[in-house]
């Protein structure tokens, strides 16, 4: 089976080979049948990379320890589900879900655009084809998820941290929001490359990046509800660097997904938005990067690695691809179209966008700061929380604003007078809301209190869109309030869509602002019958129970929980520590969580030391609000999908944007 697997790989290396070769003939020599050739090659690598993941997946299933991945990443007390999951749990195994991902988004991408703007795809075909090469190359020289062993009697075991459903679900959605940058890109370089600079790429790929970058936002709060029930320190984002590294071309395609918009109405900002798009796909490649070579210390990332370089190669070989092709095409790229006023709905989106950029690059300088000391000065310099913290609130607070500020604002051009009038109920319900908070004690934490404000002006915004589109509505047809915002909301997805992603991110906001801004912690060692108090709650602790399960035993503190003097039962905490092959087992904590979704507040315990007397050491929190940010996940999805769901309307205007008649592609 392993040799199955390795053909089935070079096989994809060598389609991907030959639809780079014969699509950029294609392209140059306007060859039709080479680009048909070369379409078919790559979609035809999708088939190949599937039976090698086949191949991969069947070895965990039947526990086949003679490949050593396998035997690396699993053993026979693994369940299931998460001998699926181990296949991705490892470096081959991810890069070879990357593989899979590329090559199926790539001949979906290839197979929906066939009749559509001809002479743009001949040029993507070849794009997509070397990113598919770098992967495949990878995989087939220089980590191969096939290397063959003398099969141990048993596995190493899967990372007891990765035993958790979160992180089934955390990996796979980033992954399918890093390699879907890939489309957008190649589509915008294959503008590049054709000299078809107009809006057709953008039109053919929005659906893409908007796919690309809700499976990324989703595989992020995957991931952060897996660090707060899992990691055991409280918290469910730390800023590390490979975090960060899902969050920077999260941020770019955030700024790309504005800014389109302007080229669409306006036809400006061509250069912006293909920086933009290149700098997402390059920040996804980096955060690969990150993950897979080793070069920092994360509980995120994999051991040191052979890969690092050729990957940094890649990188290297991206950026300075997009770049040579900006400058060349810049003269195709600038737009007649000028800003007319700074207070208009342009100038709102410009501004958001500059702050996105900013935020992200300011980002990506923490995280590359510790690699360039290292590398100046021979000593890795860490930049800390502090540092992350303090422009979130500066570029973040301003974001959140303009949020409420954009919808609100005509295009073109706005007077201050309709501004202010327009700004008058918003703004009060903001002022009234912080007056408010103000008595009840939210002053202790000044971001916290801005955060708070400045959300309730964004919602008030986005709730007055709602209820003068739903009033145009009634007006026009006679329907009800209910069937007139549902008609509202069908005519016009991407807008209204876009207004309950809006919504998400400020329930997000509140979230965060709320669980760390006004969290209360308290700590201590207690035996049997002692207590802690903490945020209006007495925690006792009750004792110790152990049980032994088929991959580990299991250690769980109890605890009585009390609220105001009335019992809201027990809660437990502890340590898992896995069977494993080797002398050492591995350890888990296993938080303790009672969640109160009237008030949205959890209450958090953490078991950090267990004693051999049987005393414990116990952390122990009250995060208010932390339930708005999964509670902003869920409506996160329901926007999205608002602005994904295909409108009869919208593909009829987008087919006469396309050139249906023929192709400059020509020849046999």
């Amino acid at each position: 089976m392993a040799e199955l697997g390795r053909a089935a790989l070079v096989v994809t290396l060598g389609l991907a080979l030959y639809a780079l070769v014969a699509g950029v003939y294609a392209g140059v020599a306007r060859r039709r049948r080479f680009a048909l050739s070369a379409r078919n090659a790559l979609i035809a690598s999708f088939a190949s990379t599937l039976v090698a993941f086949g191949v991969l997946a069947a070895g965990f299933l039947r526990r086949d320890f003679s490949l050593t991945y396998v035997a690396d990443h699993s053993n026979r007390s693994l369940s299931g589900i998460y001998r699926l999951s181990a296949l991705w749990g490892g470096q081959e195994g991810s890069l070879l879900l990357w593989l899979l991902i590329l090559t199926g988004y790539s001949a979906l991408a290839l197979w929906i655009n066939r009749n559509r703007a001809k002479d743009l795809v001949v040029w993507v075909t070849p794009v997509l084809a070397a990113i598919t090469v770098g992967f495949a190359f990878l995989l087939v020289v220089v980590a191969s998820p096939f290397a063959l062993q003398v099969a141990p009697l048993d596995g190493a075991g899967l990372n007891p941290s990765l035993q958790n459903p979160y992180m089934m679900a955390h990996p796979l959605f980033l992954y399918l929001g890093y390699v879907g940058l890939s489309v957008p890109f190649a589509f915008a370089m294959g503008a590049l490359l054709s000299g078809r600079t107009d809006e057709r790429w953008i039109v053919a790929t929005r659906r893409w990046t908007l796919l690309a970058w809700t499976t990324l936002g989703l595989g992020q709060l995957f991931g952060a509800h897996w660090a707060y029930v899992e990691v055991g320190w409280g918290g469910y984002y730390a800023w590390d660097p490979v975090e960060n590294a899902a969050l920077m071309p999260w941020l770019a395609a955030t700024a790309f997904l504005h800014s389109v918009m302007i080229q669409e109405k306006r036809g400006m900002l061509k250069v912006w938005n293909v920086v933009l798009v290149s700098l997402a796909f390059c920040l996804s490649l980096f955060g690969t990067f990150i993950t897979r070579s080793g070069v920092i210390t994360s509980v995120h990332s994999f051991a040191q690695s052979d890969i690092g370089p050729w990957f940094l190669a890649f990188i290297i070989i991206a950026v300075a691809f997009s770049v040579a092709m900006i400058m060349w095409r810049l003269p195709l790229l600038r737009s007649t179209t000028r800003l007319e006023s700074l207070v208009s709905r342009e100038a709102v989106f410009l501004y958001n966008n500059l702050l996105l950029v900013a935020l992200c690059l300011t980002i990506l300088w923490g995280v590359a700061w510790p690699l360039l000391s290292e590398a100046v000065r021979g000593q890795s310099v860490v930049v800390g929380r502090p540092y992350f913290d303090f422009f979130l609130r500066i570029f973040g607070l301003p974001l959140l604003l303009l949020m409420g500020i954009g919808p609100l604002i005509a295009w073109r051009r706005a007077s201050v007078r309709g501004v202010l009038r327009t700004f008058t109920w918003p703004g009060a319900i903001a002022v009234g809301t912080g007056v408010v908070l103000l008595f009840l004690g939210a002053g202790s934490s000044i971001p916290g209190l801005v955060a708070y404000t400045f959300s309730a002006f964004v919602l008030a915004a986005i709730g007055l869109e709602f209820v003068r589109g739903t009033r145009a509505r009634r007006a026009l047809s006679r329907e009800s309030w209910p069937v007139a915002l549902a008609s509202l909301l069908s005519h016009n997805r991407r807008r209204y869509g876009g207004y309950v992603v809006h919504a998400a991110i400020v329930l997000l906001a509140i979230g965060i602002a709320g669980s760390s801004a006004y969290d209360s912690v308290s700590e201590g060692r207690l035996s049997r019958g002692q207590a802690l108090s903490v945020g209006g709650y007495t925690v006792t602790y009750q004792g110790l129970k152990e049980r032994d399960t088929d991959h580990a035993t299991e250690v769980r503190a109890q605890l009585a929980v009390q609220r105001d003097g009335k019992s809201l039962g027990l809660l437990e905490a502890g340590k898992n520590s896995y069977k494993v092959a080797g002398p050492d087992p591995q350890v888990s904590s296993e938080v303790g969580v009672r969640s109160d979704y009237s008030t949205g507040e959890d209450l958090f315990v953490i078991a950090e030391q267990i004693n051999s007397d049987g005393s414990v050491y116990f952390r122990i929190f009250v995060k208010p609000l932390v339930n708005l940010i999964w509670l902003a996940g869920i409506v996160f999805v329901l926007g999205s999908l608002v602005a994904l769901w295909p409108d009869a309307r919208e593909e009829r205007r987008l087919v006469l944007r396309y050139e249906l008649a023929g192709s400059p592609v020509r020849g046999r």
